[in-house]
């Protein structure tokens, strides 16, 4: 029986026999390195052996920031062992975000994958009175490698292994397992407290919901250092799936052809990208072929797998099902049975497209502190319901309080926040129900559909309210806008700020024959205004007249992680987005509004 996360090798031992448990790229471009089921779990007790080796005891906390690799679940799973806590950190943070997790977390050893992020972090390890250890994955000069901590493990694990067996039984599926800290879409993060038994709760009520067999093949690359992929990453293990490591966020599509995976997670933006990509392509093609493939896309974007169609749209399917989908089917591998989509609303037209092609997207929905599923898409209750995040995860109840909020209670919801127990008051009930701060609601057959956080929801000077997130999916539909932010709190109207997806209006210009020398100067040339008018006013049909946008401004930027926008889950950090344009949205309501409709 499965209690604690390690428990899931023992099922190695027992059910599954694979050669290629885990498996990346050591060197880019390069091939495979495989990890079979017993190399794995002979790392995990190296490593657990080591850390005792070196003094390490049960409650000591351990951070680590890197990229997926093999190594990363040798070290997460060796530290579960012997009851070390992990400390998960994304590599994309800010140095202040860094400064403040690991003097809030105190571990003790931080290890880092790779030279850039040791010399980022060098002053604060300097700084910090917790850290006495650093170790690399990647091997640098004159530094500390894991492999010393295996190594030094394994010299000494016929003694040490008994101890490791010790702790292993004394730990329970109520203790705690990590602390993770939530990406921070305003303020500082906060250190979400999670148990073996939160996390195998939501592996196993997942799982029930993934019918591919031991053996199937899943490619990771979204940061494990979030509880999603994390989890996932544990429901793969779970289910005996050979698990791939992408090289990074660039080479996915070639790792995909590559691997040719059943099952990937991914984000809403990742799909749409492939989806502009396949609707630019055919632009390109010849007569005959466009028109064909103008008929799959077409047909794509409508299917609806609960709907049979008229006779002529079955026609239409039928055609592109024979001619088109299955190159589009081979850009993804070819064998991808399923994609679990997370993070932020799925586009309908997304997943229709994949549905049509034979591929089943399964839209989910939670938070860290739940560990983080409460909704998930259900195939055994038929096709999946487009636009919506499925029924509530098996032993997870979901109710709605008066203002729709979203409230769930069950073995997911977490122990609290670490050294916060008033915040933990604030956001778990008397009750025990989790206030999620998101707004739902249910269809009569309780799929759950989230339609905006409570928190960004704003109210217009004249009482009106707008909820900007269903706003915002609605712009990023345009093929020549990959992010938005919906503005007006306390105005008269509501406006945006429009990051353009400069790799297709670069493609639109050229067509054109505009002529630019920068993003900046492209951004105000009158055809590209014109062109970004129309597609505001497209979004606008579709909208009542409060939540209409008024007024807009591209942005000559584009906003990631990286550079402070986005968080690490790719969601807006709407503070910090505030923060930096306020200039040109003092400019949008500043000026004279005589001559807008309102």
């Amino acid at each position: 029986m499965i209690t604690r996360i390690f428990d899931l090798l023992e099922q190695y031992k027992t059910l599954y026999r694979l050669d290629d448990a885990l498996a990346h790229k050591k060197t880019p471009g390069k091939n495979w390195v495989k990890y079979g089921s017993d190399e794995y779990i002979k790392n995990v007790n190296n490593v657990s052996c080591g850390l005792l080796q070196m003094g390490y005891q049960p409650g000591d906390k351990i951070a680590m920031i890197s990229n997926n690799r093999p190594e990363w679940n040798f070290f997460d799973m060796g530290m579960a062992q012997i009851g070390v806590v992990s400390v998960p950190i994304y590599p994309t943070i800010s140095t202040e975000e860094y400064r403040y997790i690991l003097n809030h977390a105190a571990p003790k050893m931080l290890i880092l994958s790779d030279k850039l992020l040791l010399e980022k972090l060098r002053p604060l390890i300097s700084e910090s009175v917790s850290i006495r250890d650093v170790y690399t994955f990647n091997q640098l000069d004159g530094e500390h490698n894991w492999k010393e901590i295996a190594m030094s493990g394994e010299a000494r694990a016929a003694e040490l292994m008994p101890e490791v067996c010790r702790i292993k039984d004394s730990i329970k599926a109520d203790s705690m397992f990590t602390i993770i800290y939530t990406s921070g879409t305003t303020g500082m993060p906060k250190g979400v407290m999670l148990t073996h038994k939160n996390i195998i709760s939501n592996v196993e009520g997942t799982a029930a919901r993934n019918y591919l067999k031991a053996g199937s093949r899943a490619l990771s690359f979204l940061p494990i250092s979030h509880i999603y992929e994390r989890m996932m990453n544990y429901h793969f293990q779970y289910k005996g799936f050979s698990l791939y490591y992408a090289e990074n966020m660039g080479s996915i599509m070639g790792n995909i052809k590559e691997v040719k995976p059943h099952i990937f997670n991914t984000v809403p933006r990742l799909l749409d990208r492939i989806y502009i990509e396949l609707v630019t392509k055919g632009k390109e093609l010849t007569r005959i072929k466009r028109i064909l493939f103008n008929n799959a896309i077409d047909v794509a974007t409508q299917y609806n797998p609960r709907k049979k169609g008229s006779l002529r749209y079955r026609i239409r399917l039928m055609i592109a099902r024979r001619l088109v989908f299955p190159k589009w089917l081979e850009v993804l591998g070819g064998e991808v049975g399923i994609i679990v989509s997370g993070g932020a609303p799925l586009q309908v037209r997304l997943t229709n497209l994949f549905g049509a092609i034979g591929i089943n997207v399964l839209e989910g929905y939670g938070l860290t502190e739940t560990s983080p599923v409460i909704a998930v898409s259900d195939l055994r209750r038929g096709p999946t319901k487009h636009g919506t995040v499925g029924p509530a995860l098996d032993g997870v109840e979901i109710k709605l309080d008066e203002d729709g909020e979203i409230l769930c209670k069950g073995d997911g919801v977490m122990l609290g926040y670490y050294k916060e127990p008033e915040m933990t008051a604030q956001v778990i009930d008397s009750d025990g129900y989790f206030h999620t701060g998101d707004i739902g609601s249910f269809d009569e057959n309780g799929f759950l559909s989230i339609t905006d956080r409570k928190k960004e929801i704003f109210k217009l000077s004249n009482g009106k309210y707008v909820t900007p997130q269903i706003i915002e999916n609605k712009l990023r539909e345009s093929f020549f806008i990959d992010q938005a932010i919906v503005i007006g709190e306390n105005e008269k109207f509501a406006s945006a700020l429009l990051s353009p997806n400069f790799s297709q209006l670069h493609k639109w210009c050229y067509g054109q024959e505009i002529k630019f020398s920068s993003n900046v100067d492209l951004l105000h040339q009158s055809e590209v205004i014109e062109l970004y008018q129309h597609e505001v006013n497209a979004v606008n049909k579709t909208l009542g007249n409060t939540e209409r946008i008024k007024r807009f401004r591209l942005i000559s930027e584009e906003w990631s992680a990286q550079t402070g926008e986005l968080s690490p889950t790719l969601k807006l950090k709407r503070k910090f987005l505030m923060q930096k344009y306020v200039q040109i949205i003092n400019d949008i309501y500043g000026i004279k509004k005589d001559n807008d409709k309102e």
